[in-house]
């Protein structure tokens, strides 16, 4: 399905019907939608082969989309762009993303909070499902093209990489975003947009694990907590609560809920000092922690109380909360005294981290911003600006949380693309 080289010069004088640049999950939807309809289309990736990001997502596992099949309920988690999204998704919805794998002999399994992975927990099998697609409905695929340049001249889109020049009558330009740099996203296509006469609202990398000024969490790195309250503050002054999933790293705090509340903690971080809590026990309050915490010591008096708070909390989680409360892990739980009973309440009830920073755009599942959804017809992804030009998937300036709403927002756009490009 790659080019061959001596084979370019053939394809540099075709005016083909469509160009793709960017050969994501956005892109190959893109291509093979349009292909499927009849339209030639050539697929210029700049790496030498497709899917690197798709082949690393969700821990290489791919989480394909999420179940949530009430388009309203769906459309909400795109936030602002919700209204925006509804005649998009009316026409490839998160049924139509399943049946479109379904059909292709992918099946999907539901998780936690409605993410879909397929059986396999490979993204590779998403990845050579869409190659397949690919060679089946005739796109030419041309790897290590990097693109330098996208004008429109006259009725015609020329496209420039480092060594040929190609032509269409359209575009679709699927080159995503910032996040993840090293596969290839390094907002190449804001650059062509913006001599397309696109605004470009500034981009910054989302859902981002941060940074911790903390170091003991380098002791509880791979622990995990379920369904946890978080608090955020800022100067000591609560900002808002969340509660979810919670994974501790090397450097701090990841997981589906910090990655959802990475950009608020961005913004909040230029205003103060951002400090999180973490309950750690569904308890209501400290009182209710100390009366647990008293029964479970006489119920096990004679145990080390580092044995013991392992039922309450991790393991390596216990011995952190103990070392901060100043308490032996080795003392029985019997000579546990009143104040380090109420010090040990204390933080488990609100077990207390300074955010620093976010991590980098080599650790970003997205990036936000990019092309104002002002900008582009819901119903076909067709820019407003310029006729035969299509943007979608990481080019849009979307909001959206992990948990599969990335994925889906590039199968969607990328069909509605497709189709309409083809036309």
């Amino acid at each position: 399905m790659y080019t061959q080289s001596h084979m370019k010069d053939a394809y540099t004088k075709k005016l083909w019907d469509i160009i793709v640049v960017g050969g994501g999950p956005a892109g190959m939807m893109a291509a093979a939608t349009a292909a499927a309809k009849g339209a030639s289309v050539l697929l210029l990736e700049k790496n030498q082969t497709l899917g690197k990001k798709l082949r690393i997502t969700g821990g290489g596992r791919c989480n394909v989309t999420n179940n949530k099949t009430n388009s309203r309920e769906m459309l909400a988690k795109y936030k602002g762009s919700g209204k925006f999204l509804h005649s998009t998704f009316s026409q490839h919805s998160v049924a139509d993303t399943v049946t479109w794998f379904n059909e292709r002999g992918v099946e999907l399994k539901e998780e936690n909070e409605g993410r879909l992975f397929p059986v396999t927990d490979s993204a590779e099998t998403v990845y050579e499902t869409l190659l397949t697609e690919l060679k089946q409905t005739g796109v030419t695929v041309l790897g290590g093209a990097v693109v330098t340049a996208v004008k429109k001249i006259d009725s015609h889109f020329l496209t420039t990489t480092r060594t040929e020049q190609f032509r269409a009558k359209k575009c679709i330009l699927a080159t995503g975003g910032t996040s993840r740099p090293e596969t290839g996203s390094t907002g190449d296509g804001f650059t062509f947009a913006k001599t397309l006469d696109h605004t470009i609202h500034a981009h910054n990398v989302a859902l981002v694990p941060v940074e911790t000024q903390e170091r003991w969490v380098k002791r509880v790195s791979g622990v995990s907590l379920s369904d946890v309250k978080l608090t955020v503050t800022v100067d000591g002054k609560k900002q808002f609560t969340q509660s979810g999933k919670v994974l501790f790293t090397h450097t701090g705090l990841s997981g589906p809920t910090i990655l959802n509340i990475s950009k608020q903690i961005s913004e909040l971080l230029e205003t103060g000092t951002v400090g999180l809590h973490i309950k750690l026990i569904s308890e209501p309050d400290e009182g209710s922690i100390r009366e647990k915490l008293t029964e479970l010591f006489h119920a096990e008096s004679n145990k080390k109380v580092c044995n013991v708070l392992n039922q309450l909390v991790p393991t390596t989680l216990a011995k952190v909360v103990l070392r901060l409360a100043n308490i032996d892990g080795g003392t029985p739980c019997h000579s546990v005294r009143v104040e380090e009973k109420k010090r040990l309440s204390s933080l488990l009830f609100a077990l207390p981290l300074t955010i620093t920073s976010l991590l980098g755009a080599d650790k970003a599942v997205i990036s936000s911003g990019g092309v104002p959804l002002t900008e582009i017809n819901p119903k076909t992804m067709e820019s407003k600006k310029v006729p035969g030009l299509f943007l979608i998937g990481d080019m849009l300036d979307i909001d959206r949380p992990s948990g599969g709403y990335s994925l889906q927002l590039c199968w969607t756009t990328g069909f509605v693309a497709g189709s309409h490009a083809a036309v």
